[in-house]
């Protein structure tokens, strides 16, 4: 076989985490709450409207960009929900958020190109990154902080080489929701340095108390520097389907369809009318979902504070808790490694997203019901009192 594209054989090695890991024992003894995925089933309004669609025949080649329905349903969303000002030809379809990041960074990084994360951060951007041919360019947030975004520490990461920043708002890992004054504070950084801004919006919808998710897109100078990320994933249980969406600058959408129909040509074509039945369903479905995520949410995060070493933030939105274990004198690769070994129960590192969260795990709380919380809380707790 001749030798392996540079793009492969010069870049991190792909990393499943503690999922791997998992996978590779071949137990059935063991709780998982390191995926974040939902446990709610697809509502079914969105499984009849893909099922009559297909029945209707709408099982040919589709338009590049989605259907237009849909992309008309996603920029009247945009405008009601996110103060975003797009038109139809804005919104690119997209095979998940995933697929949406992988088309954005391809479309804007050239070889040697800087790109800010805010550490932690996602793992898979590092990857997409390095495909484009960037460098990624960690900067830690402090767990003091409540991992506020530091903005000192975004200027002093910018050189000459810096292209982009990329945001996820609400974070995974960190559960923060970011204020409309530190958005703002980034936005300006942003302008300043005639950056663009890739920002990971998937679980907007996923919120809790007094929080407001804002979509930076929305801010005074960022529409036409930001590329906005979006999914039906999380908020509507539907990660097995891969759709999602992209709002983009007019000037940018071009490129970003460069690449999307060259990878998948375009979204599967009935699977778009179920996200458009997501899009147009009663209110009162997506709220039941974000309910039980409120509800797993207090259960997970007032047990975890109920153990002696472990203390635990509230998250302000997505579905994961991220408690610092510290003080229990283990790093959290050997806290998590020796969970999954002795207690069977999977949960994520911190440091898997990057040094800064050394110290801590992650728990995706929403992957379980209440009463497989309760077991894996009860092992958890087990396991911290016989260290």
């Amino acid at each position: 076989m001749k030798q392996l594209a540079r793009r492969i054989t010069g870049t991190s090695k792909k990393s499943f985490g503690m999922y791997a890991r998992a996978a590779a024992s071949g137990r059935d003894d063991l709780i998982h709450m390191e995926l974040g995925k939902p446990f709610a089933d697809t509502p079914q309004h969105i499984k009849d409207a893909t099922i009559a669609a297909i029945q209707a025949g709408k099982v040919h080649y589709s338009d590049l960009p989605g259907i237009l329905t849909l992309r008309e349903a996603i920029a009247a969303k945009l405008a009601r929900q996110n103060a975003m000002d797009v038109t139809p030809d804005q919104v690119v379809v997209t095979n998940g958020l995933t697929h949406g990041s992988y088309a954005a960074l391809m479309a804007f990084i050239d070889d040697g190109d800087e790109v800010i994360l805010l550490e932690p951060y996602y793992p898979q951007h590092i990857g997409k990154i390095e495909l484009a041919g960037g460098v990624p360019v960690p900067v830690p947030l402090d767990a003091a902080n409540d991992y506020a975004i530091d903005l000192a520490a975004i200027e002093a990461s910018i050189t000459d080489r810096t292209k982009m920043i990329v945001l996820i708002n609400p974070c995974n890992p960190t559960g923060r929701v970011y204020s409309h004054e530190e958005l703002t504070a980034l936005a300006d950084i942003a302008i300043r340095h005639d950056l663009i801004v890739v920002s990971d919006e998937v679980y907007e919808e996923i919120v809790y108390d007094e929080a407001r998710h804002i979509s930076i897109a929305s801010l005074p100078g960022m529409a036409e520097r930001t590329v906005t990320l979006f999914a039906f994933t999380k908020s509507y249980a539907m990660d097995g389907w891969r759709i999602g969406y992209l709002a983009a600058p007019k000037a940018a959408i071009g490129a970003i369809l460069k690449i999307t129909a060259n990878d998948v040509t375009h979204v599967n074509t009935f699977i778009q009318e179920g996200a458009l039945a997501a899009l147009n369903g009663d209110p009162a479905v997506l709220a039941e979902l974000i309910a039980d995520d409120r509800a797993k949410r207090d259960r997970v995060v007032t047990r975890l504070n109920q153990i002696s070493g472990v203390t635990c933030p509230w998250p302000q939105g997505t579905i994961y808790a991220f408690p610092d274990i510290s003080a229990l004198g283990l790093t959290a690769q050997n806290m998590a490694e020796r969970l999954m070994d002795e207690a069977g129960v999977v949960v994520e590192a911190g440091s898997f997203y990057g040094a800064a969260g050394e110290g801590r795990l992650r728990l995706c709380f929403g992957a379980l019901s209440l009463e497989e919380i309760d077991q894996a809380l009860d092992r958890l707790a087990a396991f911290v009192r016989k260290l």
